[in-house]
């Protein structure tokens, strides 16, 4: 997907994925960088909004925009929600989405890194991270989804993780306009 956010609406083909045991091999080697993964604890809306846009604006993440404050603070403040942030220094370079409420079912909401910070070799060990934090005692199956709108590494690098695709839907996905 480009940078520019079309302003029509956009047919995707959206792929669902699920784990149904954890990795053998997870490890978050961020190659020396200086990375710390920090979880947020009760972010507000804005915090939350800003996160959703800066790491989805360019794939057309657009579900959360349509939500009211109080249904997004409803889910995000939840107990059994965690917002992981990827911090490379001082800067937010991604974001996890992880969603306990179905335990022990457990979804990969949404994951991502800002633009500047995409080739920098931080996606799989974010992942893995995210992989170690979902596999609690009594997790029986990790899933989420991702898109043709998506950066187009997302699919293979969630299949090289161990995510087996189990369906596939089209929809289309109306931009808002800013």
């Amino acid at each position: 997907m480009s940078n520019s956010s079309p302003s029509q609406a956009v047919s995707t083909v959206v792929t669902f994925l699920e784990m149904k045991a954890r990795p053998r091999k997870l490890t978050a080697d961020f190659d020396g960088k200086p990375v710390t993964i920090v979880h947020e604890q009760n972010p507000s809306v804005a915090f939350y909004r800003y996160l959703y846009d800066a790491v989805g604006r360019d794939y057309l993440w657009v579900n959360r925009k349509w939500w009211t404050d109080e249904k997004l603070a409803q889910t995000i403040l939840d107990p059994a929600v965690e917002i992981h942030c990827l911090h490379v220094g001082a800067e937010i370079a991604g974001y996890a989405e992880l969603d306990f409420r179905h335990s022990p079912d457990v979804e990969i909401t949404f994951f991502g890194l800002m633009p500047g910070f995409i080739g920098q070799g931080l996606s799989k060990p974010f992942l893995s991270a995210m992989l170690q934090r979902t596999w609690r005692d009594g997790t029986s199956r990790v899933h989420l989804q991702t898109c043709t709108c998506d950066h187009p590494a997302a699919l293979p690098l969630y299949q090289k993780a161990g995510f087996i695709p189990y369906g596939r839907t089209t929809e289309t996905l109306t931009p808002l306009e800013d």
